[in-house]
């Protein structure tokens, strides 16, 4: 398993798929990971406990009664005995208690359910094992005490000074634990998300870790005030003794906490503000089984969520145009429609039958895209819309959906821009018809399947101009209506041709053509 920064990169906009937010410089987010993360958690939670009893060893070294300190020697011989048998016990039974955890981190595998469910109650799980050693200690320490000293009262005196440093150490170890388990965790919630069920949630978190490392200290030393056993009162040394572990160990649990909850709430805010400017290539890794990790989750499912909705946009704007696709998404799912002033352009290849079978049907299909993409650029460079394409034609309106303000003009500039290009190409002979009128315009089809088209005499009228334009040696024709719509700048470019009867319709129809030259 590869340890936490291998986790947490940031390269965003490559092919990798979603990168997770970085988290700061690697020595504040270091953890055991793979085959040495049970072990290695093992022995600082043998550290910790350590520091625990070395504490209590230096308070049982001032315990005396009235008859003097004769009982100490017992007492620390009990504590140290103690430790010779209780250590070694505590060890291996938190490593069998974690046999499942460290199996399937060996073998490099996900884990199940259930595994997921161990590994997160890893830190508590310790910490009550801890607990337990510590208030057997506290009794058997307690009774050796009270046998060892002529007041049987400075038993419960030491049993309750031992209690209290169990508890203390307890605490500082789930949180050293829920820290150093980071990775393992991580990787028990990337097979298993948090659901909803929370191991322990912020608050309790904070509350035990203020009480169990800064109260417990404080209790201990409002109890050598009231110790019946000492009606002197406590020694200078006592009290000073424990106000600085109080402050020690409440410092360093102050830090533990904020750093289980700072670090992944500045990883949230920076991958929502990324989020926020449409980079959905970001995941935040989650490492809290808390109410953290049900955000961290959460924060990625949106990530996702908008990235799936960003792909479905695009390849819905690919196939009906990004002005239809906004519009559909602004106004929703919608059988109705309007009538609108548009220009219909309608662009045709010339002897398309005869050239798929000189080229074949692939590279027909590959002449076709590179053609359409030369009608898109010139079409969308002057704010039209790619209405369909059909076969090896397409039909371009002006005007609709969106409002244009000249859609005469430019349907009339993107008819020369295309007879341009394909000229310059050589690759195809095209015919290009332009017509201007009112049309209806709107999605038609069924509430399942729907398409926007427009629908009007311009429309058909743009297609027979289309055949006609195959024939002129310009390969561009409008209708006189068109020509006359447009502003003079571009109207300059046109000439009055010859009027037409088109197919379909009974009158002669003025025709314009590109000005030579």
């Amino acid at each position: 398993m590869a340890p936490v920064r291998d986790h947490v990169r940031v390269t965003s906009g490559n092919s990798r798929g979603p990168q997770a937010v970085r988290r700061d410089q690697p020595w504040t987010y270091w953890a055991p990971s793979g085959r040495s993360a049970v072990p290695a958690i093992v022995l600082l939670v043998l550290g910790a406990n350590l520091v625990g009893v070395a504490t209590v060893a230096v308070l049982l070294l001032g315990v005396e009664d009235a008859g003097g300190d004769s009982g100490r020697r017992p007492v620390l011989l009990a504590v140290a005995a103690y430790l010779v048998v209780a250590l070694p016990v505590a060890t291996v039974a938190g490593l069998r208690r974690q046999r499942a955890t460290n199996q399937w981190l060996v073998a490099g595998r996900s884990p199940s359910g259930e595994e997921a469910r161990h590994v997160l109650r890893l830190p508590l799980d310790t910490a009550l094992l801890a607990g337990a050693v510590w208030l057997v200690g506290a009794a058997v320490v307690g009774l050796v005490a009270a046998a060892a000293f002529p007041d049987a009262r400075v038993g419960l005196r030491v049993a309750v000074a031992t209690l209290l440093g169990g508890l203390a150490t307890a605490g500082v170890t789930y949180l050293l634990v829920a820290r150093a388990a980071r990775v393992v965790t991580a990787l028990a919630l990337t097979a298993h998300p948090p659901a909803g069920a929370l191991v322990l949630g912020v608050r309790p978190r904070l509350l035990l870790g203020w009480l169990l490392t800064s109260g417990v200290p404080m209790l201990g030393v409002a109890l050598l005030f009231l110790d019946p056993s000492n009606p002197g009162g406590p020694g200078e040394g006592a009290v000073v003794f424990l106000v600085v572990v109080a402050l020690l160990v409440g410092a360093l649990a102050t830090l533990l906490v904020a750093r289980a909850v700072g670090q992944p709430l500045r990883d949230l805010r920076e991958a929502v503000t990324r989020i926020g400017t449409g980079d959905y290539d970001v995941r935040v890794v989650v490492d809290d089984a808390g109410e953290i990790g049900l955000l961290q989750e959460g924060v990625n499912t949106m990530a996702a969520g908008l990235a799936e909705r960003e792909r479905l946009k695009d390849l819905f704007g690919r196939h009906v145009g990004t002005t239809v696709a906004q519009r559909a998404l602004d106004t929703g799912i919608s059988l109705d429609g309007e009538e609108r002033t548009v220009a219909a352009l309608f662009v045709d290849i010339a002897g398309s039958t005869s050239l798929v079978r000189r080229t074949g049907p692939e590279q027909m299909v590959g002449l076709l895209n590179r053609f359409f993409e030369v009608v898109v650029d010139a079409i969308e460079a002057d704010g039209g819309l790619v209405n369909k394409f059909e076969g090896d034609a397409a039909l371009c309106v002006f005007g609709a959906p969106a409002d244009h303000p000249d859609p005469a003009g430019a349907a009339l500039r993107a008819a020369r821009r295309i007879g341009d290009a394909v000229r310059e190409a050589g690759e195809v002979d095209v015919g290009v018809g332009v017509a201007c009128g009112r049309v209806w315009a709107g999605q038609v089809g069924a509430a399942s399947r729907l398409e926007y088209t427009v629908i009007g005499d311009p429309v058909n009228e743009a297609a027979r101009l289309t055949e006609v334009a195959k024939e002129h040696p310009g390969r561009v024709v409008a209708s006189e209506a068109t020509v006359l719509a447009a502003e003079e700048t571009e109207r300059a470019h046109w000439v009055r041709d010859v009027a037409v009867e088109l197919r379909g319709r009974g009158e002669p129809t003025p025709t314009w053509v590109r000005r030579a030259g």
